[in-house]
């Protein structure tokens, strides 16, 4: 006996093409201007040489993290990377980094925000965070093609949805975690909703936010090499440019590179964050 086939598929097929349809005017009008500030971006940063970046990313590194260790990481990491011939690259790679990050973070922290105030928002974003997060890297290369097209706007779509899940969760548990004496204290002060996750919730939970930005990070850069089978170029281009030429010398470079810049951002906000711990 044939059981009829649910059209899962055609559904969802036919979903996209609805959207396409009607929303792709919209969304790559939206792909021209955040690709003309990614460019605004990387090109301000190629502008900068790199013997003038490198010793002045460092010494930020160094400020941002009070550790000499990391400031000497980002010192040396970053010469390896333009000795190797790949600054251009890499500067590609951070850029799309940064923006694929603030953008996750400005849908994903508010998110996480509202998951923890109201639980009907709890029920229906935890579900959906499951399947974007068990959901296989490569189908979000599926939709990003027909509404941005090919290219790094459609890389900073797709990177955005894999590397967001993080924020949203780790918000919506720095909040929840705020010992419940503090908020009946701030209550019995008079203190409303939104004052209370200002000035009580929101500094309290920082650490656990910072923890859920540097997973966000951490996934945006793990993306890089998918994202540039659809035109991101940078390292991962690079890496895809190796494996498709067999040239395994110049993909562990490529490699390498990446690894260096998920190092330090890792190192970095790992800092950040407990600092921000020490000083609660």
């Amino acid at each position: 006996m044939q059981i009829p086939k649910i059209p899962l598929g055609e559904g969802i097929e036919y979903i996209i093409n609805f959207l396409v349809d009607h929303c792709a005017f919209a969304t790559k009008a939206m792909s021209v201007g955040l690709e003309a500030g990614l460019d605004v971006l990387e090109d301000g940063m190629l502008l900068i040489p790199p013997y003038i970046f490198i010793p002045v990313a460092a010494a930020l590194a160094w400020y941002l993290s009070k550790s000499k260790r990391t400031g000497l990481l980002t010192l040396f990491g970053l010469l390896l990377i333009w000795n190797i011939g790949l600054w251009k690259a890499t500067v590609s790679t951070i850029a799309l980094v940064l923006i694929a990050t603030l953008i996750a973070i400005i849908i994903g922290v508010p998110l996480g925000i509202g998951a923890a105030m109201s639980r009907h928002m709890h029920k229906t974003v935890m579900p959906i965070l499951d399947v974007m997060q068990t959901m296989p890297a490569f189908v979000y290369l599926i939709p990003a093609i027909p509404f941005f097209g090919l290219g790094k706007v459609a890389a900073i779509f797709s990177t955005v949805i894999f590397a967001m899940p993080p924020a949203i969760r780790l918000t919506c548990l720095g909040i929840k975690q705020v010992p419940g004496e503090l908020t009946e204290c701030a209550e019995a002060f008079g203190s409303n909703r939104w004052q209370r996750l200002f000035k009580l919730e929101l500094p309290l939970a920082t650490p656990t936010i910072m923890a859920g930005v540097n997973q966000t990070v951490m996934l945006a850069l793990s993306m890089v090499v998918i994202a540039a089978m659809i035109g991101a170029k940078g390292l991962g281009g690079e890496v895809w440019k190796a494996i498709q030429r067999l040239q395994m010398g110049n993909g562990f470079e490529a490699g390498i590179g990446i690894v260096i810049v998920a190092m330090i951002l890792d190192r970095v906000l790992q800092r950040i964050g407990k600092r921000k711990t020490e000083t609660r």
